[in-house]
């Protein structure tokens, strides 16, 4: 199994694509791992986007750990192994795993060999689409709180607390859905 640290926090890319007629089997099977996956100690979330490579149905999955150990103690699991070996008959090409060599998973083509992600300025106009409504309304959220706790509405404090709620809203609520909204933007030769 391919793993990699970004930041210190473990992520594991998964692409399965699904024979056809299959996709319905599949989403329930995942339902079931992604249940199982959360059990673990350290598991951060996942994010799944469905998609379709060469006609069939794609599911890329990127779990997250918050320990190289904790990632592998999933990966080694007999319960991902009974589980994997359930959909086998599922999936067109295997369980596919990988390291993603750039931190751009938002941004990762949906397709299994697909040459390069979507070009940057893409990238960028998607992720400005994204962080400046919300530059906008983070701190007018924070502000009554502000008010009445005078000491945390300093400069630094202030910035703070503002720039850690943008980020944790761009990454965990709103980039995985936007994405995938501008997907076909994004990857306009990908086979659908």
């Amino acid at each position: 199994m391919d793993i990699q640290l970004t930041d210190g926090v473990v992520t594991l890319l998964v692409r399965h694509r699904i024979k056809q007629g299959q996709d319905q089997a599949y989403e329930t099977w995942l339902r079931q791992i992604i249940a199982k996956a959360r059990t673990y100690p350290g598991h951060l979330g996942i994010d799944v986007v469905r998609g379709h490579s060469g006609g069939l149905g794609q599911f890329t999955s990127v779990l997250r750990f918050a320990s190289t150990e904790q990632l592998q103690q999933w990966l080694d699991s007999a319960d991902r192994r009974e589980l994997v070996e359930q959909a086998r008959h599922l999936l067109a090409d295997g369980d596919q795993t990988e390291i993603n060599a750039d931190r751009e998973f938002w941004f990762t083509p949906q397709e299994v060999g697909a040459p390069t992600p979507p070009p940057r300025w893409k990238q960028a106009c998607v992720t400005f689409l994204v962080i400046l409504p919300l530059t906008f309304l983070v701190p007018q959220l924070w502000k009554p709180l502000f008010a009445q706790l005078p000491w945390l509405g300093g400069y630094v404090q202030a910035n703070v607390l503002i720039t850690l709620s943008i980020v944790l809203l761009v990454v965990y609520v709103f980039m995985p859905r936007v994405t995938r909204l501008f997907r076909r933007w994004l990857q306009p030769h990908s086979a659908a």
